[in-house]
């Protein structure tokens, strides 16, 4: 178990959508995720780079009213067993830790998809993106099947608090959006070591780990008190996902996220302090 308690889980600010059909992340050993994921964050519709909707899918409204139906039957019971549910409970957690660490703070919009997902400011994208936040909508879009791809395919965990750092990553992003930082990381570039996008993607984990620091504390706490082992899932996610072991090489040239290490050490770092300050990866010379 993760989340603490029951009852039912606010699903205002999260809907259902998708193309219908079975999920599917075909990410091409990873590459095409943080491809894909930083043309959504540079201003670049994702469809153009991966092709958007794959055209197999079902009727759209079939899917949707089914994830749709799942989203308002959540609980916070369900949450510890059921991916949708789990998404909408960290969610949750999330827009309450967040208005206690930034003044100002808005809650995003949250679509969890299949197949594909026509946003409402990022153009179109299929599932070959895996879980995007889209600036233009203040949206973080999710496609449950992506967790099962993450942890078959790529080698993270399937552990909870892994499938919710995926989450608070995204999340981590709005936050960005919100104080202005991607316009900074738009100035900086969008590839490379020390590159624009590199420096984002570190400090959303950052968040994550922010986040996870304040998750299980206080009265108002969703998540029962994290454990070592948790927290060694989400490092062998994030592992799992650095640029250097996605792409199998240590040219940092073609870099959009960071690596293996580099990935650990910023989600650790947020952890470790609780506070967001200490995630300012556009100062620091060393990532």
């Amino acid at each position: 178990m993760t989340f603490q308690g029951d009852g039912p889980l606010d699903t205002s600010g999260v809907s259902g959508g998708g193309g219908g059909g079975r999920g599917r992340v075909a990410l091409g050993g990873g590459v095409g995720l943080v491809v894909a994921i930083v043309a959504v964050l540079f201003g670049v519709n994702p469809g153009d780079i991966l092709g958007g909707d794959s055209g197999t899918s079902a009727p759209q409204g079939t899917t949707n009213q089914a994830i749709q139906q799942q989203i308002d039957s959540c609980t916070v019971a369900k949450a510890n067993s059921d991916s949708i549910c789990r998404i909408v409970a960290t969610t949750n957690s999330l827009d309450r830790v967040w208005p206690t660490l930034v003044r100002g703070y808005e809650k995003p919009r949250t679509v969890i998809f299949a197949d594909a997902i026509s946003t409402g400011g990022c153009g179109s994208a299929s599932s070959s993106v895996g879980p995007f936040y889209c600036p233009g909508d203040r949206t973080a879009y999710f496609d449950p099947t992506f967790f099962t791809t993450l942890s078959d395919q790529l080698g993270g965990s399937d552990g909870p608090l892994a499938q919710e750092y995926v989450v608070a990553h995204e999340f981590g992003h709005h936050v960005q959006n919100l104080m202005g930082t991607m316009e900074k990381a738009q100035r900086l570039g969008s590839k490379g070591a020390t590159s624009g996008s590199v420096r984002l993607e570190l400090q959303a984990d950052c968040y994550a780990g922010v986040w996870a620091e304040h998750a299980d504390k206080g009265a108002g706490a969703m998540l029962e008190p994290i454990t070592d082992q948790q927290i060694a899932d989400v490092i062998q996610t994030a592992k799992a996902i650095g640029d250097d072991t996605l792409s199998g090489r240590d040219d940092s040239e073609g870099w959009t996220h960071g690596s293996a290490a580099q990935r650990t050490r910023w989600f650790t770092t947020g952890y470790r302090s609780g506070d967001p300050a200490t995630c300012d990866t556009f100062s620091t010379r060393t990532l």
